[in-house]
């Protein structure tokens, strides 16, 4: 058992009352989750006043979560190596250097590397408050109970981030977003400089022994996957030079850094982490969810603007929906899977009957004529499914051993964050664009001049028509086999025998994890 003692944050000064300080650090978080190098819910400005490409923008977006899920590995060593204040001062700098970058380059290499910087910082900010604050939450350090606070916060404050940015864009200009970010992260500075004192309670630990060389090589590969993701479909595939010479160069960084990780002694990635169950079944599991979520942000988006009509502060206003499902399925997996301790199984099976429900609701009730009332339930199923599994998924990374615990946690953040949702979206738009035009040969087939409608319509008119319709068909039996492949999912989960529960979530110490790492440490330098 972990001796529990009286919680503090002593890097706070003494004049600031004890009650209020957890709260100054949580608003500290909440600025950093709405930082980033770019806000993809403006994306649609972005794209005409920069002149770039919406593949760019989103290519930029993903390299911010690439960045964020590299991180998760060093986040204790540069927790031992600085002090709160040192670490808030300089994710501050950073990011507001990051933000003036992102609204002015029209250099697209230089916007992806910006925005990959902004995610490591905006990581490391995160991470610094919220480990400042993890006994506050769970005295007996119970990740189970601390990742339902995380996620709680991190995917509502993604979505207020969203409405705040659209309707800054919306009433000004979508550069206000990044003042608005830069005036709150200089508020934090202030507050910081004010507040904090340079408080160590342990004597720094050095940062050499890390594979910076293996962190940036998976960060390439990770994006290199994305860049055929995003533009895979721009560039027509595999007719491209530029996708083909992108997948070699991914396969020849993965094979030099498996062969790397076979036999330097602190490789960033252990090969061992890879051998768990739990890793790589969450790992796969993510890119199937994040597929059967896809929808969420290609055929809404297209089914409300083109065939429903909806302007950007309409669909935008959905978020709150969103925000309700993650509030309501945080506090349950609160009180079902962190307090009573219910198994994975069961509660992967609630998430995936709550998808299945998003998914099988849209594909009944898809029409031209839809009201926006009838949008609110499934997605707030699609919020509440999202977040049971990924505080389930990432809590069961707790039976890692912990010297593979935060490679496994950096891993499952690669697909979560970023990978799952490129390869997802980039399976279900193109299997979209395919289906289209199989719909719009087959409807274009009965279009001949006996047809009454052919004749009361123009040709642009009817082209239109035909479009719109294939669309809607198309999308409508997208939604039917991802209704299949869920319940088949869904299936397996039920019949699956598994009663594993949350029962040693246990974090260890801090003290615990620096003399590991200090141990580390000391015989890296002997053998050197």
């Amino acid at each position: 058992m972990h001796e529990i003692t009286p919680f503090s944050i002593p890097a706070i000064r003494d004049f600031v009352p004890k009650g209020i300080r957890p709260w100054i650090i949580i608003l500290f978080v909440i600025v950093f989750q709405f930082s980033g190098g770019i806000y993809l819910a403006a994306v649609s400005e972005m794209v005409g006043s920069l002149a770039l490409m919406q593949e760019d923008i989103m290519m930029a977006g993903y390299a911010s979560m690439v960045g964020m899920a590299l991180t998760f590995n060093i986040m204790f060593r540069l927790k031992f190596r600085f002090s709160s204040k040192t670490s808030l001062m300089t994710c501050c700098i950073a990011i507001i250097i990051c933000n003036l970058i992102c609204m002015y380059t029209r250099s697209i290499p230089l916007l992806v590397i910006t925005c990959f910087i902004a995610g490591i910082f905006r990581m490391w900010g995160t991470f610094e408050c919220n480990s400042t604050i993890q006994l506050w939450i769970t005295p007996k350090r119970d990740l189970s109970i601390f990742f339902c606070y995380i996620y709680l916060l991190v995917q509502t404050c993604i979505q207020l981030s969203g409405l705040i940015t659209v309707y800054t864009a919306f009433w000004t200009k979508w550069e206000y977003m990044h003042w608005l970010i830069i005036g709150l992260l200089l508020i934090v500075m202030l507050a910081t400089m004010l507040l904090f004192r340079n408080y160590r309670s342990m004597r720094k630990l050095p940062l050499w022994g890390i594979d910076w060389l293996g962190a940036m090589m998976w960060a390439a590969i990770a994006l290199c996957i994305i860049f055929i993701s995003v533009y895979g479909e721009h560039y027509d595939w595999y007719h491209s030079g530029y996708i083909q010479a992108t997948t070699i160069a991914a396969i020849i960084m993965l094979l030099l850094n498996i062969w790397r990780s076979s036999f330097i002694r602190h490789p960033f990635f252990a090969l061992a982490t890879w051998r768990f169950k739990v890793v790589y079944t969450t790992f796969l599991l993510y890119i199937l969810i994040d597929t059967l979520l896809a929808p969420a942000h290609l055929f809404e988006h297209i089914y409300m603007e083109s065939i429903l009509g909806y302007d950007s502060l309409n669909i935008i206003s959905l978020n709150w929906v969103i925000v309700l499902g993650t509030i309501v399925g945080s506090v349950f997996t609160y009180h079902t899977f962190a307090i009573h301790k219910w198994c994975y199984r069961t509660m992967t099976v609630i998430a995936f009957m709550a998808i299945t429900g998003y998914l099988m609701i849209l594909y009944f009730t898809i029409d031209y004529n839809l009201p926006k009332e009838t949008l609110i339930f499934p997605i707030f199923l699609r919020s509440f499914g999202y977040v049971i599994i990924a505080i389930c998924f990432i809590t069961a990374l707790s039976r890692v051993p912990f010297e593979y615990f935060f490679q496994a946690v950096s891993i499952q953040g690669f697909v979560s964050a970023g990978l799952g949702g490129a390869i997802g979206n980039s399976i279900l738009g193109h299997l979209l664009n395919v289906t289209v035009k199989k719909n719009t040969i087959q409807l274009g087939a009965t279009l001949d001049h006996v047809n009454p409608l052919a004749n009361q319509l123009s040709t642009g008119e009817l082209y239109g028509t035909l479009q719109q319709q294939a669309l809607m068909v198309s999308m409508k039996e997208l939604y039917g086999w991802l209704t299949i492949v869920s319940l088949f999912c869904l299936f397996l989960f039920w019949i699956n025998e598994n009663s594993i529960r949350p029962l040693h979530a246990i974090h260890p110490r801090y003290r615990a994890i620096r003399r590991y790492v200090k141990h580390e440490l000391r015989i890296s330098k002997n053998k050197i």
